[in-house]
């Protein structure tokens, strides 16, 4: 299809719709929608899914059809509702990820509207402006000082300027070296222009290299936790298989039998459930955490927000109001000037770049009627390593004057001369310096974000400004700004602090003002650390500063990036909190990367969690959800690795001894799946609030010696069973069969709730979900023999006696379990000698 040169009505609905059927949506890679029915045949490949399905063939083929029947119709039961709940959870974050897109501006039908950046089709008129990410490859058709950051492509450190084409253009593919050609994933840091689509997708030129986008993103700590509990559970599963399959065959028992015994036990001790419960419970996370105005991007964001203990945050309407006002324009003397509001407003009005909350304030303090009439010629917009902006405008019948605005010792260091109080222009001594610099300090102390301008007039008209002109500056005065602290800055600050999350606040402004906010919101302020002394340390250096440093002030958008680094490595999990073109790296390196919903795109399209409020508090309320997210998910992982650990182990052992099988493997797997069901309901339950008030980080050693602390609690009392069962009731192979299995369910399930909780269980309260699933499945489980499926899986009524012993062995196990659980959290205290007592490190 041609690409036809569009009208000034961009497309019409019509066209878009047939260009959209012909290109395909406007992403990189994506993935082809599977059936319902393929994605659930995948379910499928999963190892033990396989094994299972395998054993059930061997047992149908040597003609045990009911032991065949009952593991298919475990398998299919287990992997359907798996299935169901993952997709659920999953279609529900993924609307709440929707409400986030990245969005376009295009020319529909003669009207600018905005579109999700996926819809957008060859043809399009595209609007740009400051702020926004390029959402498809195209040519320009209208710019105005168009400035586009494109080191994603070409690496160029510093924004290129482009300009609108001459003539009509064609439909080649745009060149990021082009003047005229701006490419999709660049950044628009200044001005604004139309250009019309060319390429989308997979055709644009990041498409065309993106084997490297499209590869896997680094597993997060949360993933490699996992990843490891799972190739623990394999290694243990495997051992404890080959150790009964030896025994048995030792013992001379069938091969069959023993083969689908051990097996039995494997997938008994893997909690399979794991990635449903993982997956629910991230998924019920994101909606409470939507409901506290915090929007999950990344799902496992959810646990990195659980685990940060440290928060690096801007100053300017997180800790303030964001409501800056132009509060004082004074010449270098010291006295009100009106010329030093001229000449901001001018700066501000004329340049292109992405108005800050400085500019706002000026433009908002109204036009003087002496700026009237003034045309823009030139400007080079504001960036952070000249930490300035210059605009030169064409004053009615003078020579063009350069106005340049920004941190005051970059304009000083660039003035040679100042104006006194009569306008005239002296030269600008070391003691004149000094003057200066202590009336912007006496300023600052108060509170103030302090600006310098100065002037210049250019004697070489017509030509296009460069850098070097930014030099003889004549010195024209101060502005200066205020906004104050937030009035809930400092109740959220204390929040944190209660949370266990340091902040620490990285600011452009110089020390002095960022001191006067911070102390003003209970923040230290003794340990400061400047850009300039940051650029004189080394890297191992930086990283102990950083960690014992508060502020960090006068740093470029390159030191917030380090910064960021050397708190990682000092084993800190780090949020960055920002909403800027220039905190789009940091949210990049930060383990988890915070915006707003006003940022601009650049900032959201980084980050992994959207605050629909700039507000520190709506941060809390995320962390605390984050927090009981990752609470549900280890509550999951300790179940299941101590008590079916405990249970496997007993059977193991027992079939040393016992002259049969303490349980058929068909009986093994259906304790199995009643056990999974009891544990759904996990996403649902209370955390403790003690749990909540740390941060946490995921420990695969605190995990084994938990398993290994209750299991054996759980197999002393399972062989206690096989005594009683066995010697003192003299049950034979049917009857212990059934004994064991109500037992082994019962203590199974019942230990949640005293593992669920680190303090009294009496007092920590489960949600009721929870707790009628649990009584349901272990009343499933005692009337299971009474019934006709009980007799098809080898189970019979057990005598009258067994269930008060039932009862005692069940008692006598909770109660075993909760001293035993009380004194491993005793003796594994991160009072003690540095011990960590939390299945996630508690830092």
């Amino acid at each position: 299809m041609t690409i036809a040169e569009p009208g000034p009505g961009g497309l019409t609905s019509a066209e878009a719709a047939a260009r959209r059927r012909a290109f395909g949506r406007n992403v990189v890679a994506e993935g082809r929608r599977r059936s319902l029915a393929l994605q659930l045949v995948q379910r499928f490949r999963n190892p033990l899914v396989i094994l299972l399905v395998g054993s059930a063939a061997v047992s149908g083929a040597t003609g045990d059809a009911r032991s065949a029947f009952v593991i298919v119709a475990m398998v299919l039961l287990s992997v359907v509702l798996d299935f169901v709940q993952e997709r659920r959870a999953g279609r529900a974050a993924e609307r709440l990820r929707e409400t986030v897109l990245m969005r376009a501006t295009v020319v529909r039908d003669g009207q600018p509207v905005e579109i999700p950046v996926g819809d957008v089709v060859p043809g399009d008129v595209v609007l740009l402006a400051a702020g926004d990410l390029v959402p498809a490859d195209g040519r320009l058709i209208e710019a105005r000082d168009l400035f586009v950051n494109q080191a994603l492509l070409t690496g160029e450190p510093y924004p290129v300027e482009k300009r609108a084409a001459a003539g009509p253009g064609d439909d080649e593919a745009p060149r990021p070296e082009a003047a005229d050609a701006v490419m999709m994933g660049t950044s628009v840091v200044g001005g604004a222009g139309r250009a019309v689509v060319l390429r989308t997708g997979a055709r644009t030129a990041v498409g065309q290299i993106g084997v490297s986008l499209q590869r896997t993103p680094p597993p997060t700590s949360f993933e490699q936790g996992t990843r490891a509990f799972g190739l623990f559970i394999v290694r243990l599963a495997l051992t404890m298989v080959l150790v009964v399959i030896f025994v048995n065959a030792w013992r001379g028992r069938p091969w069959l039998e023993s083969f689908m015994f051990a097996i039995a036990l494997a997938v008994g001790l893997t909690p399979e459930l794991l990635p449903m419960v993982v997956s629910v419970t991230l998924s019920r996370g994101a909606i409470r955490m939507a409901r506290r105005k915090v929007i999950v991007k990344r799902l496992s964001a959810i646990h990195d927000l659980g685990s940060m203990d440290v928060l690096c945050t801007d100053k300017t309407g997180t800790l303030t109001e964001a409501r800056i006002r132009l509060a004082r324009s004074l010449d270098p003397t010291g006295a009100a000037s009106p010329r030093v509001i001229d000449l901001c407003y001018l700066n501000s009005r004329f340049g292109s770049g992405v108005k800050n909350p400085l500019d706002e304030a000026i433009l908002a303090a109204g036009s003087p009627p002496s700026a009237e009439g003034w045309t823009k010629l030139d400007e080079l917009p504001f960036d952070f390593e000249r930490r300035c902006a210059a605009v030169l405008v064409g004053p009615p019948g003078q020579p063009p004057l350069l106005v340049v605005k920004g941190a005051l010792e970059e304009i000083l260091r660039r003035s040679s001369r100042y104006e006194d109080g009569s306008g005239a222009e002296r030269d600008l001594g070391a003691g004149e310096r000094a003057a200066l610099g202590a009336r912007f300090e006496a300023l600052s102390r108060e509170g103030f974000r302090v600006l310098g301008v100065a002037t210049r007039r250019l004697v070489e008209p017509g030509r296009a400004l460069v850098r070097d002109d930014e030099r003889d500056l004549v010195f024209a005065g101060f502005a200066a700004f205020e906004d104050p602290p937030k009035e809930s800055a400092g109740a959220a600050l204390r929040n944190l602090g209660q949370l266990g999350i340091t902040v620490k606040v990285l600011t452009g402004d110089n020390e002095l003002v960022a001191a006067h906010v911070a102390a003003q919101l209970g923040l230290e302020t003794e340990r400061a650390l400047t850009g300039a002394e940051l650029a004189t340390l080394d890297d191992a250096a930086l990283a102990v500063r950083a960690e014992r440093a508060t502020l960090f002030c006068r740093v470029t958008p390159a030191q917030k990036d380090r910064i960021i680094l050397a708190l990682k490595r000092r084993q800190h999990v780090v949020g960055f909190m920002g909403d800027g073109i220039n905190d789009a790296p940091a949210l990049h390196t930060a383990d988890v990367g915070i915006s707003v919903d006003g940022a601009v795109d650049v900032a959201k399209e980084a980050a992994d969690l959207i605050l629909l409020e700039h507000d520190l508090g709506v941060l809390r309320d995320g962390v605390v959800e984050g927090r009981r997210t990752l609470g549900n998910i280890i509550k999951y992982v300790l179940m299941g690795t101590s008590s079916s650990f405990g249970n496997m182990f007993s059977m193991a052992g027992a079939s040393l001894f016992l002259p049969f099988l303490p349980m058929l493997p068909i009986q093994i797997l259906v304790n199995n799946f009643l056990y999974d069901l009891s544990e759904i309901p996990v996403p649902t339950d209370r955390v403790d609030a003690a749990f909540v008030r740390r941060p946490h980080r995921w420990d695969m050693r605190f995990i084994r010696r938990f398993m290994l602390m209750m299991g054996p609690v759980s197999s002393l009392f399972d062989f206690v069973t096989f005594f009683l069962l066995y010697r003192v009731l003299g049950a034979g192979e049917a009857v212990f069969q059934t004994g064991w299995f109500i037992e082994s369910l019962a203590t199974q399930v019942l230990v949640i709730f005293v593992i669920r909780t680190r303090h009294n269980p009496l007092r920590s309260r489960p949600s009721a979900p929870l707790v009628v699933t649990a009584m349901a499945v272990v009343g499933s489980a005692m009337l299971l023999p009474l019934t006709r499926a009980g007799a098809a899986l080898g189970f019979v009524r057990p005598p009258g006696i067994f269930f008060p012993v039932l009862a005692a062995t069940v008692v006598a196990y909770l109660c075993a379990a909760e001293l035993a659980k009380r004194w491993f959290y005793r003796h594994v205290n991160p009072e003690r000698a540095g011990a960590r007592w939390s299945p996630v490190t508690a830092r």
